[in-house]
């Protein structure tokens, strides 16, 4: 229903029209109408799941993107990666809209904060027209000065930077073993490294003997040639076949990896035996010589990528930048350059790798880009801009939103953060509930009027009078404390950091500020190191998910930054480590909530108990759409083919065979309780709370979902469709239902991601019940609701890149509220009683 806009209510802007929405029906929106005021900064609120994205991604933008690909050419269409027609009756007065979604930081190395603004081109631009050259040098083409083109990049390194080098040390970790019981680490284990042995053997050489006992001739083939002889190997077993063996020496071997293997955790296990260091050809710059012979203003631009956006904008100001060419660009980078410094990144260096960016950082880099652009008359429609932002850090982004609505433009934001709400100029409130129980507008109109609603539960955090707020509590005191020593990596120097056992940790600090790498990076690992000291530190934070064949697939990381800790305290008290991360829990539609808990287990075997299902002899496998036998051979249970279409754009459309079931016929003839199992794949968790209530062990994660929230979502909804957010509280849901082992360690990184407050409390509700159980859960958040309840507060700062990186305040809510010099403080306070 559309409210009237109360009359009490201060007065909106003026508008010059309306958005108006009829019979939106995408995902859950119930027929919805609505109008949505153009030019003012409009914010979708309500509980997590209740259509607000729906309304404003899935309907409102999406019908934008629409008709702007209606007005490309067939052809051009064809290339370009194109959304979905939306479910509604009629949009009238739309603008051409943008989107600026929430997405992780690109795992890529050669991905940096220029490339990303694009600033980098500019500067390349720069160098090439207005650069200082040497005397007889001849002019370079812009590409010249990338390290990520054929024409730029160093002949060593590739544009890296890094060069990756083996010696005897690296390759052979204890010289005091034979061949035989493994002195060559760098080799692979299991059957390739006894056919590496065997080979060696062929050609004469002793691996019995110990390493440091064998001639260093013998040592240094094996170890360092390039030579790769075949030899004929007899295997020693009971039918032996003979085979041709092919000899890699240990630096093939590891070179050869890192160049070619495809998978992230193999790479990440061969750096162990590599010394990586900046490349000395180009000084770790990844240029050529001939670029980094190039100066403007006195810097070469391997200099200018590395200072900090602040000491960028005056290294600009010289006699370099009174030449025509070096006017007219540096005028363009210094206005783009401001809107970055205005919202706070003057700490970042273009040449800042993406992969060390926070979330909250890589949102303003896209929005500072997107400001810049000169964009007249259309609508962004943002995904919680103030997604990954300390409060401090919120402020100049209200002020960024408010440019783009002064420069004659729409803005529409999804958003949970009531600071932010509060300073729209009009409030959608969709609800009352998630899923099923929403997909209704509450209210439409001037913010202050949500007052009147009484059936929005947004309403009882955006008032101050009416926030409810966890329940008081005594404060837990440590059973112990972690400690870890002169910890370095990226921004952390040097560091000592203390973290309480036994208790909920918050750990705070301003967007960059070093939190994230202190806790979800080296404290994860080191602590992993320490109860799986064989492992490597990407493996040895445990998994939560099934252990069955319906998992979903492992989500690949980059190898880790190089970490010092010196030293590690207290960590004998942790039996176990479990990392719940914001990453994918799978990444194609085959992985889904039901899989990935272990539940859909428990649902197959259920239908593989049924008269029909035994009569047929149907095991629990055959309900598996993963494997033959069960599944529509048609999509290969998939549920839908790729179409292509001559000089039309591809598209999906649902299996013509299984109509997107993702089973043949005689599977889904089986029922249990009148439904098939596509029907339950279909139910959303709180529907199949009722519908399995008399399946224990589908039950126990069914309650655990909603527990945390999740109620809404689908048991079959497909990994690719899930927010990070939503991936998380997956993983923790799958961790709660598990029996409890010993004392177990929680990292989570800003766990309320994604979260309205009403679903914030209820996470603080199961973070305190592992708490109880005699774990210890330590966060990364902004949310503050969630540091005041805390038992533990640990401030990093005082501000973002080489400013941060120490800890500011440590202590109680209350201790860390009152300290004179923490940004976290005064908003902290706000929320303490």
């Amino acid at each position: 229903m559309q409210h009237t806009p109360d009359p009490a209510a201060p007065s909106v802007p003026p508008t010059d029209g309306f958005v108006r929405v009829r019979g939106a029906r995408e995902n859950n929106l119930r027929n919805v109408d609505v109008d949505v005021p153009r030019d003012s900064i409009v914010a979708f609120t309500g509980v997590s799941g209740s259509g607000k994205s729906s309304l404003a991604f899935g309907t409102i933008f999406a019908e934008a993107q629409r008709r702007f690909f209606e007005s490309v050419a067939p052809y051009a269409r064809r290339l370009i990666q194109q959304g979905h027609t939306p479910h509604v009756d009629e949009i009238t007065g739309l603008p051409p809209a943008v989107a600026l979604q929430q997405r992780r930081g690109t795992p890529s190395s050669r991905s940096s904060v220029g490339t990303v603004t694009t600033l980098s081109n500019s500067v390349r631009m720069l160098y090439s027209r207005a650069g200082m050259y040497p005397s007889g040098a001849t002019r370079l083409e812009s590409d010249s000065f990338s390290p990520n083109t054929a024409m730029g990049a160093c002949p060593a390194c590739q544009g890296l930077g890094t060069a990756h080098t083996v010696t005897e040390a690296s390759l052979v970790l204890d010289p005091s073993l034979s061949i035989r019981e493994g002195a060559v680490a760098a080799w692979p284990g299991a059957w390739q490294g006894k056919n590496l042995r065997d080979i060696l053997t062929a050609l004469g050489h002793d691996v019995d003997v110990a390493w440091n006992e064998l001639p260093r001739a013998d040592r240094d083939w094996i170890l360092f040639t390039d030579e790769q002889p075949v030899v004929d190997i007899m295997p020693e077993r009971e039918r032996p076949r003979p085979y041709k063996g092919k000899f890699w020496s240990a630096q093939s071997y590891v070179m050869h990896t890192l160049a070619d293997s495809k998978s992230a955790s193999v790479r990440g296990r061969v750096l162990k035996y590599v010394e990586s260091g900046p490349c000395l050809l180009c000084g770790g710059s990844g240029l050529r010589a001939e670029a980094l012979a190039v100066t403007f203003n006195g810097r070469t631009i391997a200099k200018l990528n590395s200072l900090p956006l602040t000491a960028l904008r005056h290294a600009l100001d010289g006699p370099g930048a009174t030449s025509p060419a070096g006017s007219t660009i540096t005028v363009d980078l210094l206005r783009r350059l401001d809107v970055l410094l205005d919202l706070g990144l003057g700490y970042l260096s273009l040449g800042r790798a993406t992969p060390t960016l926070s979330p909250g950082e890589m949102q303003r880099l896209r929005i500072a880009t997107q400001l810049r652009s000169g964009l007249f008359g259309v609508i962004y429609v943002l995904d919680e801009p103030s997604a990954g932002l300390h409060p401090a850090d919120a402020e100049p982004l209200l002020a960024v939103l408010e440019e783009l609505k002064a420069s004659g433009n729409s803005v529409f934001v999804v958003e949970h953060n009531m600071d932010v709400v509060r300073r729209a100029d009009w409030v959608i409130d969709v609800g009352p509930r998630a899923g099923e129980g929403g997909g209704e507008v509450l209210y439409s109109g001037p913010t202050a009027g949500l007052a009147t609603v009484p059936g929005s539960i947004t309403r009882e955090f955006l008032f101050a009078n009416e926030r409810p707020v966890p329940a008081a509590r005594e404060l837990r005191q440590p059973l112990g404390w972690l400690g870890l020593t002169g910890v370095s990596r990226h921004n952390l120097r040097g560091l000592d950091a203390e973290f309480p056992l036994g208790v909920l940790t918050a750990v705070t600090g301003v967007s960059g500020s070093g939190k994230s790498t202190l806790v979800s990076q080296v404290l994860a690992e080191a602590v992993g190191l320490q109860l799986h000291p064989d492992q490597d530190p990407g493996a040895s934070t445990e998994s939560t998910g099934s252990a069955t064949g319906e998992t979903s697939e492992e989500t690949e990381t980059e190898p880790s930054e190089i970490t010092t800790v010196d030293r590690i305290t207290g960590a004998d008290a942790i039996d176990r480590l479990v990392r719940v991360d914001q990453k994918p829990i799978g990444r194609t539609p085959r992985s889904n909530l039901a899989t990935y808990t272990g539940l859909f287990d428990a649902v197959r075997s259920t239908f593989a108990t049924t008269t029909a299902a035994r009569n047929r002899k149907f095991g629990a496998s055959r309900f598996s759409f993963n494997v033959a036998g069960g599944r529509c051979e048609t999509c290969l249970g998939e549920g839908f083919v790729a179409v292509g279409l001559l000089f039309l754009p591809g598209s999906y459309a649902p299996c013509a065979d299984c109509g997107g079931s993702r089973y043949n016929p005689a599977t889904l003839e089986v029922t249990y309780r009148d439904k098939n199992i596509a029907e339950v794949l279909g139910l959303t968790v709180d529907a199949a709370a009722l519908f399995l209530a008399d399946v224990p062990s589908a039950l126990r994660s069914l309650e655990t979902l909603r527990e945390v929230g999740l109620g809404y979502l689908r048991l079959g909804q497909p990994a690719t469709e899930l927010s990070g957010g939503e991936a998380q509280r997956i993983k923790l849901a799958t961790e709660l239902q598990r029996a409890r082992r010993g004392h177990t360690l929680y990292v989570l990184d800003e766990p309320t991601t994604g979260l309205h407050p009403a679903d914030v409390l209820l996470l603080l509700t199961q973070l305190n019940r592992l708490v109880d159980a005699g774990n210890t859960v330590i966060v990364v958040e902004h949310d503050m609701d969630v540091v005041a309840a805390a038992d533990w507060v640990i401030d990093i700062g005082p501000a973002g890149g080489d400013k941060g990186g120490r800890i500011v305040a440590a202590g109680t809510p209350p201790t860390v509220a009152a300290h004179p010099t923490s940004r976290t403080a005064p908003y902290l306070a706000l929320r303490i009683p």
